[in-house]
C-alpha cells in the first residue's frame, strides 16, 4: 500500500515522504495512530499546498531579517554603566537588556540567544554583536556603554 506519511517515523521516513509498506502495517499501526494516510489525488493535493505554504512562510520569513538587518546598521544601542576609579566597568550589560532596549526604543524584536559570538559587554566603549536573524542572514547590533554621570 503507498501511504504519505504525516509524521517523522524512525526507521520508515520523514514528514511528506511518499512509501510503500505491507497493507497490515498501514492499516493497523500507522493510519490509526495518525502517523500516514492512504495515497489519493486528495492527499497529494493537501501535501503539496502545505509544502506551498511552508515556502512562503520562510521566504517571508528570510524577507523580514534582511529589512531587521538593514534596520540594525542604523541603530546604536546606549547604555550607562558605573564606572570604577581606575577606569573599569562594574558588570556587564546582559543580552536580555540589549534585546529590552531594541524592543522598546526601536520597537525591533530579536532573540538573544540567537547572537552568534557570546563577546561580554564589559568595557566603556563601542561592541558590535553579530546575531543570526535567519539561517544565512546576519545582522550587527551595535552597542554603545558610556560612563554614568
Amino acid at each position: 500500500m503507498k501511504i504519505l506519511l504525516l509524521k517523522d517515523m524512525k526507521g520508515l521516513g520523514k514528514r511528506g515522504e511518499i512509501k510503500i509498506v505491507k497493507d497490515g502495517y498501514a492499516e493497523n499501526l500507522l493510519i490509526p495512530r495518525g502517523i500516514a494516510v492512504k495515497v489519493t489525488e486528495r492527499s497529494l493535493d493537501v501535501l503539496n499546498k502545505q509544502n506551498e505554504d511552508a515556502e512562503n512562510a520562510r521566504l517571508k520569513a528570510e524577507a523580514e531579517a534582511k529589512l531587521i538587518q538593514k534596520q540594525l546598521e542604523k541603530i546604536t544601542v546606549e547604555f550607562e554603566a558605573n564606572v570604577g576609579r581606575d577606569g573599569q566597568m562594574f558588570g556587564t550589560i546582559s543580552y536580555k537588556q540589549i534585546e529590552e532596549k531594541l524592543k522598546t526604543d526601536h520597537g525591533i524584536q530579536i532573540d538573544k540567544r540567537k547572537i552568534v559570538d557570546r563577546i561580554p559587554v564589559d568595557h566603556i566603549g563601542y561592541t558590535r554583536l553579530p546575531i543570526e536573524l535567519f539561517k544565512g542572514v546576519v545582522g550587527t547590533i551595535n552597542v554603545h556603554v558610556k560612563e554614568k554621570k
